[in-house]
This record gives structure tokens, sequence and C-alpha cells, in this order.
């Protein structure tokens, strides 16, 4: 079997990111491994604990059952448009904010999970 480079990437390029989303997660079970950027540790020899994060990611990982609930609640917590909003919703996973502190993050995830949203922070 042959294993033809340009094959695949030309359907890389026609997929989804739904599609490429289910594609990563099937790879990482299949061969045991992780997609995520490995990271360096901070100082060296810092020890066992490393560093505490400082920054966070709220990711909209699903709209849930109330989504027009969710769409007006990123409009108002992102400024964007009623489009860009439920766009962000009907792509989901989608990262809503980045770069906040703890307690900014969490506070934009119990907004969301009120609204019936899931939320991870990364």
């Amino acid at each position: 079997m042959a294993f033809d480079k340009d094959a695949i990437i030309s359907q890389l390029k026609d997929a989804s990111i739904s599609d490429l989303n289910d594609l990563v997660k099937a790879i990482e079970e299949e061969f045991d491994v992780s997609a995520a950027a490995p990271v360096a540790a901070a100082g060296g020899a810092a020890g066992g604990d490393g560093a505490a994060k400082s920054t966070f990611d709220v990711e909209l990982t699903s709209g849930g059952a109330g989504k027009i609930k969710v769409i007006k609640e990123l409009k108002t917590i992102t400024g964007l448009g009623l489009k860009e909003s439920k766009a962000m919703v009907d792509d989901a996973p989608s990262i809503v904010k980045e770069g906040l502190s703890e307690d900014e993050a969490n506070d934009i995830k119990e907004k969301l999970e009120a609204q019936g949203a899931t939320v991870t922070l990364k």
C-alpha cells in the first residue's frame, strides 16, 4: 500500500473543522498520543510542580439546548455582532476569549454555563 501524501493533503483541505477535529481525536486514540503542543518547563530544574498557569483561554465546547440564550450572552461578552456570535456557537468548539486572568475566565465560563453552554478553560 503506497502512502500518497498529496492525496491526503488534498482531502484535508476539503474537510470541515468538525471533521478535522474528529480526525485528531481518532489519531490520538489510535496511536496513544496527544496533539497538544509540548510545554517547556520554566526554570529548568524547578521541581515537580512547574509554574502555575497565569493566563487562560475560554473555549465554547457546545451551545447546548439554550442556543439562542448562549448567542445573546456571547454577543454581550465579546462585543461581536449577532451573525458572528451565532457562527461561534454553530462552529463549536471555538475560542471565546484568550489570555484572560483566572477570575475573568471563570466569570465568562459561569455566565455561558448559566445559559446552557458547555465551556472549558485552557
